[in-house]
């Protein structure tokens, strides 16, 4: 991997990472575009640069994680099933899941076609939890479960997260503000993770592309976060639910001929 590609692979993640489209299928669909072999260091590098997106979180809602004890209470809660589930899998996560295109492709069509499904059956009732401080400990633990199933690249953390938190009874907003939040312990304990089992063993020409992708994601991470939060105002996501279709379907086309 060359610092051009670790470039076009941080705006990739920065801009899907919070979008219910799946940030690590996105960057296994790309790496494949641009010929880049999944290497150990390849999935090091998808695994570790979600972490700049996670710091662009902590930028923009530094006041509501550093002073509010209950909203951190309600994230560990949802976070430990995808603590337990990642630690546990970690080796056929990145053996076998992390890079697998036809596994990625399934899940963004199958993905896509529940998203549109279930939008049209949701909806939204005056009693639903409109600030994180509301959702309960039992919903906070149920969200983290269908986390847990967005280690299949393809998923989306973010939709395996807002679209159950719907359906428990929370409103849009602050349903896509919890999936948000949640992210920090998973990136950070998935990154860290990543980080022991390579024991470190990166070369001064990887810390630089890994620092790249970083800044990169980072960046592009903040504009993708309000721009997330200005569109579900006055949408759905059904569009992103067609969007992933319609990706699945141009890539199986052009990957798996």
């Amino acid at each position: 991997m060359n610092f051009l590609q670790a470039i076009v692979l941080s705006v990739v993640e920065g801009l899907t990472e919070f979008l219910p489209i799946s940030s690590t299928g996105h960057m296994v669909l790309v790496s494949k575009l641009l010929n880049i072999m999944q290497s150990d260091f390849v999935k090091s590098f998808e695994i570790i640069i979600q972490l700049g997106s996670i710091f662009a979180v902590i930028f923009l809602y530094w006041n509501l994680i550093s002073k509010n004890l209950k909203v951190w209470k309600k994230i560990i809660t949802a976070f430990i099933p995808t603590g337990v589930i990642g630690f546990v899998l970690y080796k056929m996560i990145k053996s076998f899941l992390l890079g697998n295109s036809l596994v990625t492709l399934l899940a963004l069509l199958i993905g896509g076609l529940l998203i549109i499904i279930l939008e049209k059956i949701y909806n939204e009732r005056a009693s639903d939890a409109d600030n994180i401080e509301k959702i309960s400990y039992k919903n906070a633990f149920l969200i983290g479960i269908f986390q847990s199933v967005s280690v299949i690249p393809g998923v989306s953390r973010s939709a395996a997260t807002v679209i159950p938190a719907l359906f428990l009874g929370t409103k849009r907003k602050t349903a896509v503000e919890f999936s948000f939040l949640l992210a920090i312990p998973t990136m950070f304990a998935a990154t860290g993770l990543d980080l022991m089992k390579s024991n470190f063993s990166f070369t001064l020409s990887q810390y630089l592309i890994l620092l790249t992708g970083f800044i990169g994601a980072f960046l592009v991470a903040i504009v993708a976060v309000k721009f997330l939060l200005n569109f579900i105002k006055k949408h759905t996501f059904i569009p992103f639910g067609i969007y992933r279709i319609i990706l699945a379907i141009i890539f199986g086309l052009f990957i798996l001929r």
